[in-house]
């Protein structure tokens, strides 16, 4: 059996969605993920913050394995940049899982590395972009398959669609 997993930024995904005034319907975006990426495995790397549990909930019900990391408060903000664990169980599940594809889904540059490797090992399938606007020129100037989200006919798949009036 093909083994296929995704390593999801949580932040870059969510921010680069919504930085198209739109909003994710993870549901959706986890069944697109088995569809079009026959994906066995989806973990999302976030930062923990005690008062978002319904959203962990939610996430778990969509399908999704979470990590997270420890977030940190300066100056009214909440920052919980779960890249080098991202990287960490990316690197373990190919030396333990031996997964056969692996998609990376992140407009951030700290990637680069992790997408060398996986390239060296025949493992990458493809990095998913949340925004063209915030994607990393490191990741722009890769020579691998980089597929942007917010590309007007993928988008409609994986975002929450608005209710018809007078329906439940």
């Amino acid at each position: 059996m093909n083994k296929n997993i995704a390593y999801i930024d949580g932040t870059n995904l969510y921010k680069g969605i919504k930085s198209l005034e739109k909003e994710l319907d993870y549901f959706r975006f986890r069944k697109w993920l088995i569809h079009k990426y026959r994906i066995n495995e989806a973990f999302i790397f976030m930062g923990y913050i005690q008062k978002q549990e319904f959203l962990y909930q939610y996430l778990k019900n969509a399908g999704f394995k979470l990590i997270f990391k420890e977030s940190v408060t300066q100056k009214c903000e909440t920052k919980g940049n779960a890249d080098a664990e991202m990287i960490l169980q990316c690197v373990r599940d190919y030396l333990e899982k031996m997964p056969n594809n692996i998609v990376l889904v992140s407009g951030d540059g700290d990637f680069s590395c992790l997408i060398d490797f996986l390239v060296e090992k025949k493992k990458f399938k493809t990095i998913l972009i949340p925004s063209r606007k915030y994607c990393s020129y490191l990741l722009r100037k890769k020579k691998c398959s980089l597929t942007f989200l917010d590309n007007e006919r993928l988008l409609p798949n994986i975002i929450k669609r608005e209710r018809t009036p007078g329906r439940y």
